[in-house]
C-alpha cells in the first residue's frame, strides 16, 4: 500500500471529536528531537507537512494528520528533554500519559521512534516499559541510523535489537529514504 493523501488535521490536548470518528490511531512517540516530525514528512513526501525544528519540545499538542482518508497518524510531544519550564514540561508529559494510557481512545499501534545514533536512553526504556505493561503493540522505529558508521552498524542494531525484544525493528533514515516502505506497510498492516 502506498501512502496517497496526507494532511494535517489540527492539534488537540484532550478528548476531541475528530478523534471519535472511525479511522484508525496510529501513535508516533519518541524523545524530544528524535525526528518524528521528519519520519512524517519522509513517510508522506511532503516536505513541511510536519514542522521540523532545531529545538527540542516545540510540540506541546498531539498533532494529528489524517492518511489516505482512513488512518490517523498521531504525533504526540517528545517526552525526555523539552526546552521548557517545569509546568510546560509537566503538563507534556500529562498528555502523554493520558492520550496512551487512560483516554477512550485505542491505538492500533504505537510507533516509537528510537535515535539509533544515540542509542536507548533512560526514558526510552520507561517508555517501552510502560506500553509493553499496558498490551501496546510497538514498532520501534530506529531513526537516523546513516549517522552509525558501517563498522558499528551491525553490532549497534543487534544491540537495540535484543534491548527491545520482542518487538520489530524497522531500522530508518529519513535524510537519506531508508525503511520508508517497510514502515508504509507496517502503517496499513492490519
Amino acid at each position: 500500500m502506498h501512502i496517497t493523501s496526507a494532511e494535517f488535521i489540527k492539534g488537540v490536548a484532550g478528548t476531541d471529536d475528530i478523534l471519535e470518528n472511525d479511522a484508525s490511531h496510529i501513535a508516533l512517540i519518541g524523545r524530544s528531537n528524535v525526528g518524528k516530525s521528519s519520519i512524517i514528512n519522509s513517510l508522506t513526501r511532503q516536505r513541511k507537512l510536519a514542522r521540523t525544528s532545531a529545538v527540542p519540545g516545540r510540540t506541546r499538542e498531539i498533532n494529528v494528520f489524517l492518511i489516505n482518508r482512513s488512518l490517523y497518524l498521531l504525533d504526540l510531544p517528545g517526552y525526555g528533554f523539552v526546552g521548557a519550564p517545569h509546568e510546560v514540561k509537566e503538563k507534556v508529559s500529562k498528555l502523554i500519559h493520558w492520550y496512551l494510557f487512560v483516554s477512550p481512545y485505542t491505538q492500533k499501534k504505537v510507533m516509537m521512534i528510537i535515535d539509533a545514533h544515540v542509542g536507548l536512553k533512560a526514558s526510552d526504556i520507561d517508555m517501552l516499559n510502560a506500553l509493553q505493561d499496558h498490551g501496546k503493540r510497538i514498532v520501534i522505529v530506529a531513526n537516523k541510523i546513516d549517522k552509525i558508521k558501517k563498522s558499528q552498524y551491525k553490532s549497534r542494531l543487534k544491540e537495540l535489537l535484543d534491548a527491545v525484544a520482542p518487538n520489530q525493528v524497522i531500522p530508518y533514515s529519513a535524510e537519506k529514504n531508508i525503511g520508508i516502505g517497510e514502515l508504509t506497510n507496517e502503517l496499513f498492516a492490519p
